[in-house]
C-alpha cells in the first residue's frame, strides 16, 4: 500500500512541493493578516501534519508577517505557498495541483471576515467564454502558468 502523497506549487513553476501521508487540518482563515498576504477574502490552509513535506523544485522565500508567523512565497512569482507557525507548518490548499483533496473543514479569523463575503455564491454567474466581447481577446491567450501536476522540467521551451 502507498502513502498518500498531495504535489502542489506555484504559478512559474519555479517551486514544487510534495506532501506524503496524511495531512493535517484544512482550514480557510478571514483575519487581516491571511486576507493581506493572498490578497483576497481569505487564505485556505492545510497543515503539514504527521505528513512528511519535501521542496522537489527550488525553495520559498520567506517574509516574516509578525513576531511568531513567517509566510513562505514564489519569489519569481509571488504565488503564496505556505505560512510557518509555532504550532507547525501549513501550505495554501489552493497551490495543490488538486485544491480539492484538502478542502478546509473550519473557519479562523471570522471577526475579519469582510461584509460582502457571505454574499459571493449568490452573485450571478457566468463562465468565461459566455463574455461575447471577451472571447476573440481569451482564444489568443497562452498560458505561461506551469501545469497542475510535476514536470521533470519547467520552462517551456518557448519560455526557455
Amino acid at each position: 500500500m502507498s502513502a498518500e502523497t498531495h504535489s502542489g506549487g506555484c504559478q512559474c513553476g519555479a517551486v514544487r512541493f510534495r506532501l506524503t501521508g496524511q495531512p493535517g487540518t484544512s482550514s480557510v482563515c478571514y483575519c487581516r493578516m491571511c486576507q493581506k498576504a493572498s490578497a483576497s477574502q481569505a487564505l485556505a490552509l492545510v497543515s503539514v501534519g504527521d505528513a512528511r513535506i519535501e521542496w522537489t523544485r527550488g525553495q520559498p522565500s520567506w517574509f516574516q508577517s509578525s513576531n511568531a508567523a513567517r509566510r513562505g512565497f514564489c519569489e519569481n512569482c509571488g504565488t503564496p505557498l505556505a505560512y510557518d507557525a509555532p504550532d507547525g507548518l501549513a501550505l495554501a490548499v489552493l497551490a495543490f495541483d488538486d485544491p480539492d483533496s484538502v478542502p478546509p473543514t473550519i473557519a479562523y479569523g471570522v471577526e475579519g471576515k469582510r461584509v460582502w463575503c457571505d454574499g459571493l455564491p449568490s452573485l450571478p454567474e457566468r463562465h468565461t467564454m459566455e463574455d461575447a466581447e471577451a472571447v476573440a481577446f481569451l482564444q489568443t491567450l497562452v498560458s505561461y502558468q506551469h501545469p497542475d501536476h510535476d514536470t521533470d522540467t519547467w520552462l517551456p521551451e518557448d519560455r526557455a
